[in-house]
């Protein structure tokens, strides 16, 4: 069991990720958070941008009733500014804002507006600041973090294979391409700690074939290492059928089934881990409350498919799976950059 107690060194480790994230000295900050935000983050944040001399302020909004029929968890998509328009003409006011909300607003309603207008957002995940200490953002990962995004942007097929036995066919042309390098350096940016994941949202009628979840892939919505393989059967970017023996194929159809909204069954976003210092095996290592899993949609090689919201195929929904899958082969265009979750050429 970890403690909630400040740490000199974590209040290094923050200073040092905001620096990549250019805050200067002088530099008006925004920290936003929620009722229900971790308190120590939302603390270290405060120490941090004082540190190095910026001149932070705190957002708090109550976190939000709880409206959906099952738990929400790791979907991205917070509610928590509720479109509150003076929060909103507060976080318009500044160039940063450290997002200590509990999901991040990474697809929240009001993002693209904070986006345009140039503020740069950093989404602190909502982990344990040790697991943050261990992630901290490594500078190094950026040139590979843009190599990645410009070959999906380049791409217009992508091919993934496994000898489990996934199969699937994804169209990019027209995908909303991202890069999380762990910091937010540039006006209009949004990247979260810990970072290091090439992604995009696929366009309608874009995914098609066979996704299967070996012993060992990782629900991150659950938290949970699979113990017995799921095959997910997927057509016109739908998963239409889920076969499995075991509690792990049982618990995916009841949470899917339980959202009663197609749309959490479509793709949401597809990519790969980019960070080595992410580690597959890291939820064994911590308790539930401790994490909120980042890590391991960031591990190095891991083929990363996403069920739920897809704004480039205009489906919203707070259904949402993420699932990082071992052993895959992705091919762009049929040149390979995963071989067997192992990163190739300029990746690597």
């Amino acid at each position: 069991m970890l403690s909630d107690r400040i740490e000199g060194k974590w209040i290094d480790t923050f200073a040092d990720v905001f620096r990549l994230c250019k805050v200067q000295s002088g530099e008006t900050v925004a920290i936003l958070s929620e009722s229900q935000s971790r308190a120590i983050n939302v603390q270290l944040a405060e120490l941090a941008l004082q540190r190095i001399g910026a001149r932070p302020f705190h957002i708090i909004i109550p976190t939000p009733a709880q409206d959906a029929p099952v738990a929400v968890r790791s979907t991205g998509s917070s509610h928590a500014i509720q479109g509150l328009e003076p929060v909103m003409a507060a976080l318009l006011a500044v160039r940063f804002v450290a997002d200590c909300t509990v999901e991040g607003i990474m697809h929240a309603p009001e993002t693209p507006r904070l986006l345009k207008a140039g503020v740069r957002a950093m989404y602190i995940s909502n982990e344990h600041p040790e697991v943050l200490e261990r992630l901290k953002t490594d500078p190094a990962l950026f040139p590979k973090v843009q190599k990645g995004r410009e070959l999906i942007l380049a791409t217009k097929r992508m091919r993934v294979r496994s000898k489990a036995g996934t199969d699937l066919n994804i169209v990019l042309e027209g995908a909303r391409v991202g890069g999380n390098f762990g910091a937010s350096f540039n006006a209009g940016q949004l990247s979260s700690w810990p970072g290091g994941i090439c992604s995009c949202f696929p366009p309608e009628h874009s995914v098609n074939g066979v996704l299967v979840l070996d012993t060992g892939d990782v629900n991150l919505t659950f938290k949970r290492y699979l113990e017995n393989p799921v095959r997910l059967t997927i057509e016109d970017d739908f998963v239409i059928d889920i076969d499995g023996k075991g509690l792990d194929a049982e618990l995916m159809k009841s949470y899917f089934a339980a959202w009663g909204d197609r749309n959490a069954y479509g793709v949401s976003h597809v990519g790969w881990g980019m960070n080595p210092r992410a580690r597959w095996d890291a939820l064994v290592m911590y308790d539930k409350g401790e994490i909120n899993g980042t890590e391991l949609r960031a591990f190095a090689g891991n083929f990363l498919y996403s069920t739920g919201a897809n704004p480039s195929a205009n489906r919203y929904t707070l259904g949402h799976f993420d699932l990082p899958i071992r052993n895959c082969t992705i091919e762009l265009d049929g040149s390979t950059v995963i071989a067997e979750g192992r990163l190739q050429g300029d990746l690597a």
